[in-house]
């Protein structure tokens, strides 16, 4: 603890923000790190806790109080090893968690917790500055070679700890790019690809293979890259979408958010498009379905494309404002949470279900939905919905995006070839070390686990690791 009183002493300093007027006219990132002396007195509103409750929030368990410290006596390349021992990818982390870890900061009990998340983009930003992030191979090879299917975050961090292990890895991706949901779902102006592709490439040179337009399951067998590797690794995400089952879902104008936000990207990555229906927002009456972070980067992409109005609604009722009685700290706050897309301009409703869609010439114009109640069933205390009679409105609408959560991973292809079993949810099922009910196949991030955060799919990623490593480790044993 580097400063005693300085939790007293300095305010909490979040990073600036480009003016809403200059960000919306491109995708580029808006935000700018404070200071490297002002994040120093960040640092030292750190009160190094005698239970760190900022780890425990922390999904892959950082060592938040060291690298605070760290900053504040100016020990920056201490702080990125000490960080990078933890996490694979602080800058994936730093930009796009919506750090649960502040959620849980004991200073946050009363007053505005400590800056961990800037604190963590801004060592490793200033680490890459500094040239201390440089590919290092491995010193030795096991001769054991894995495939890893997906490179999410789940995928690149299971095949950055494997590759350190000295097991030669190969990554298989479907689409044009790496990066998963990092490069093709998360909007620019939150995450630019280049700090995706600059991560990427040191991996490359670390000698980790990638194949891209490689989609396992339709071009290329599983059953073959059994035959061809020690051990596979699923890390393809939960990319089947919720749907919307009313009455005129088939007009042209619903779509959902996982075919609307990679074309953007695309776009301003200077990738072809041809296999989307081009859709923008540009002159459009707007609405999005769904009030979590793919809702509101579709409002934040739409913005950009000009369009002409932009509602948001979501089903649930509106969250309070500050922590309720019964979700009491170090529990992740379910509060109201107003992004950097919403400042931008949007309106937000809730308690809203929609009924039907109708249009002209098979064009969606009119979203049709009635207002909900919401309250808790006396049985088993579960919350309950109900129509508010006469409540039906209707709103115009030329696009409509879908963005109310995925319900598990694609079945179709490669994990009905590999025969792996399923869980209760849909998901793939998998034991303590993620093996599936395959040997010799584990699985790690949302098709596993289900629709989550890049912070759990990087552990995700990790765990998996380590229990290919054990089983790889264990099979050369045996044959000894």
């Amino acid at each position: 603890m580097g400063d005693i009183k300085g939790f007293m002493k300095y305010d909490r300093q979040d990073y600036k923000k480009d003016e809403i007027s200059r960000r919306v006219k491109n995708f580029k990132e808006f935000t700018h790190l404070p200071a490297q002396k002002e994040l120093k007195d960040q640092g030292a509103r750190c009160m190094d806790c005698g239970v760190p409750f900022c780890q425990s929030g922390c999904p892959i368990g950082n060592i938040i109080p060291d690298w605070n410290d760290l900053v504040y006596r100016d020990r920056w390349q201490e702080a990125i090893e000490r960080l990078h021992k933890t996490n694979n990818f602080p800058e994936f982390t730093g930009r796009v968690c919506p750090a649960p870890c502040e959620n849980a900061c004991v200073l946050g009990i009363n007053a505005p917790p400590v800056t961990i998340k800037n604190i963590e983009l801004a060592i490793v930003e200033h680490a890459y500055d500094k040239g201390w992030i440089k590919p290092n191979k491995p010193k030795h090879r096991t001769g054991m070679k894995v495939a890893v299917i997906g490179s999410g975050p789940a995928g690149l961090a299971c095949a950055d700890e494997l590759n350190k292990k000295g097991h030669k890895v190969t990554v298989y991706e479907k689409n044009e790019l790496i990066g998963g949901l990092l490069t093709l779902g998360i909007p620019d102006f939150k995450l630019e690809k280049q700090v995706v592709f600059r991560r990427v490439d040191r991996m490359r040179e670390e000698g980790i293979v990638f194949k891209t337009n490689a989609h396992v399951g339709v071009d290329i067998s599983p059953k073959e890259l059994r035959d061809k590797y020690d051990s596979i690794v699923l890390c393809g995400g939960a990319e089947a979408g919720r749907e919307l089952p009313v009455p005129g879902r088939e007009l042209k104008g619903t779509y959902q958010a996982m075919y609307y936000l990679p074309q953007q990207n695309l776009r301003d990555n200077k990738c072809p498009t041809d296999r989307f229906e081009e859709v923008t927002a540009k002159g459009k009456r707007v609405i999005v379905l769904g009030g979590g972070d793919t809702g509101s980067d579709c409002v934040g992409t739409a913005t950009r494309q000009g369009a002409l109005s932009i509602h948001q609604f979501e089903l649930m009722p509106q969250p309070p404002e500050k922590r309720s009685a019964d979700n009491p700290w170090p529990n992740w706050a379910f509060i109201l949470r107003t992004s950097s897309s919403h400042e931008e301009g949007c309106v937000r409703d809730y308690s809203i279900m929609t009924k039907r869609l109708s249009g002209e010439n098979g064009q969606l114009r009119k979203l049709h939905a009635v207002r909900l109640q919401w309250g808790k069933d006396a049985a088993n205390g579960q919350m309950k919905m109900s129509e508010i009679a006469g409540s039906e409105f209707e709103m115009d609408c030329d696009l409509l995006l879908l963005a109310m959560g995925f319900l598990g991973p694609v079945k179709k292809g490669m994990l009905e070839e590999l025969g792996v079993a399923l869980d209760a949810r849909g998901n793939v099922s998998a034991d303590a070390n993620k093996m599936t009910s395959v040997p010799g196949v584990f699985t790690a991030g949302d098709m596993t686990r289900g629709q989550s955060l890049v912070v759990w799919a990087i552990h995700e990623g990790r765990t998996a690791a380590q229990g290919v490593h054990h089983y790889l480790t264990t099979k050369v044993n045996q044959k000894g």
